[in-house]
């Protein structure tokens, strides 16, 4: 079988400086065994995509004619390394960028790494756009400070808030968060952060790390803001923005339900002032009585956070302090015995999230569930530190693709996205 149809591997020099093999072509990684991708597993880079050297890993692709799998230590005589892509928002890897790791090779920080290659055409990843909404595409948002100077001057308007000082000046301004950055453009979804502190201890958390040697992606919120504040900050978006939602559960902060008192008073503020807008809460669904609290003071969705459907895999890399998997079930059976929407923020690893024995649980837990929508999510962490933190033995993977389609053809009624729907105009 000929692989010359495939994308020419690429790598990076010393200097960072990307460029193709003259022969190999790529390969991508899947758990922990490496395979080309199929034609249909390729899409055109895309618009806002970042490219990442990985340091101490070195690029491995397949001999077209032969099918054999090549580790590329140098080329031309000078040291080189894989380099893989960085999805921007909406859309979903199939295949992790295939390496070899050298000896004494840093841990790789906590982004996704996923399948890249070079044809005449350009750059192709092993990925789909799951999502069509443009709400965090790069070129939706302007050029320039628009957003920080709108910051800047709500800020001003609202002195005494803490909340718009922090979206503002951390989360849109240092971090370009585009969640923020669409708040103060008065659009789509803005995010209401709230809790500093968390009952679980994700080997990827993005806001936390404590002796991991791996840097956070970002710091986590330092205060608590007040219901008062929350509100205002959600009627202030509501107000000005067709179907709205305003969510708990950010990257900038712990888990939400560990301060769920603020959330209720704060979402009874809001519903006493208004019914418009959707009020959803990102979070891990550890406690079945604050989830059933929130519903009952006005909470209309929640998207739950998973990295498997079996519990051991949870576990093990969630982490839970206080809580288990039975209480993350429980609390998806109170959302639908309210019918409450449920979102799934499925956080999807190739060659793990696909294997056979997963899809037979998340189609029992699906059965069990019933959700409304899965948001394939990419698990932003280095890829030998996830399959080296899982109580987990390599099985049978299907391939993403494959995955969703068993999945869309037993549950077609479930949404397939990224991002928290508006459920009100």
């Amino acid at each position: 079988m000929s692989f010359s149809h495939l994308p020419y591997l690429v790598m990076a020099d010393r200097k960072g400086r990307i460029f193709e093999h003259p022969l190999l072509r790529m390969a991508g990684r899947s758990g922990l065994s490496l395979r080309p991708p199929q034609a249909d597993e390729l899409i055109p880079l895309p618009s806002g995509s970042d490219l990442y050297v990985l340091p101490g890993r070195s690029p491995v692709g397949i001999h077209p004619e032969t099918g054999r799998i090549q580790v590329v230590n140098t080329f031309r005589r000078e040291p080189v390394a894989a380099v893989s892509v960085f999805l921007p928002p909406a859309h979903t890897g199939y295949l992790t960028a295939a390496f070899e790791k050298q000896q004494g090779a840093p841990a790789l920080p906590l982004y996704a790494y996923t399948a890249l290659g070079w044809t005449e055409k350009g750059f192709f990843a092993a990925a789909v756009r799951i999502d069509p909404d443009p709400r965090q595409d790069l070129d939706h948002f302007p050029e320039g400070d628009v957003d920080v100077l709108k910051a800047e001057a709500l800020v001003r308007e609202h002195p005494h808030n803490r909340l718009f000082a922090h979206l503002a000046r951390n989360c849109c301004k240092v971090y370009r968060c585009p969640a923020a950055r669409n708040l103060f453009l008065n659009r789509y979804e803005a995010p209401l952060p709230t809790s500093t502190g968390c009952n679980a201890r994700c080997v990827g958390c993005i806001s936390l790390q404590e002796n991991s040697g791996v840097p956070c992606s970002q710091d986590r919120m330092d205060f608590i803001p007040t219901p008062e504040e929350v509100a205002e900050v959600a009627l202030y978006h509501i107000a000005r923005v067709p179907e709205a939602v305003v969510s708990f559960g950010q990257g900038c902060e712990g888990e939400p339900l560990t301060n769920w008192k603020v959330l209720e008073e704060s979402i009874r503020l809001i519903r006493r002032e208004t019914l418009e807008g959707t009020i959803n809460l990102n979070t891990n669904a550890s406690m079945p009585r604050a989830i059933e609290a929130l519903f009952d003071a006005g909470l209309d969705s929640i998207r739950v956070s998973l990295n498997s459907a079996r519990p051991p895999l949870y576990h093990s890399y969630f982490r839970p302090v206080g809580y288990t998997f039975d209480d993350v079930v429980k609390s998806m059976e109170i959302a639908r015995s309210k019918s409450k929407f449920i979102s799934l923020n499925y956080f999807v690893f190739p060659g793990v999230t696909d294997e056979e024995e997963e899809l037979e649980a998340f189609l029992t837990l699906s059965e069990r569930t019933q959700p409304d929508m899965i948001q394939w999510r990419n698990l932003n962490i280095d890829p030998d530190l996830y399959t080296q933190c899982l109580d987990w033995k390599e099985g049978t993977a299907m391939g993403m693709k494959n995955f969703m389609e068993a999945i869309r053809q037993r549950f077609p009624e479930i949404r397939f996205g990224y991002f928290n729907p508006a459920l009100k105009g």
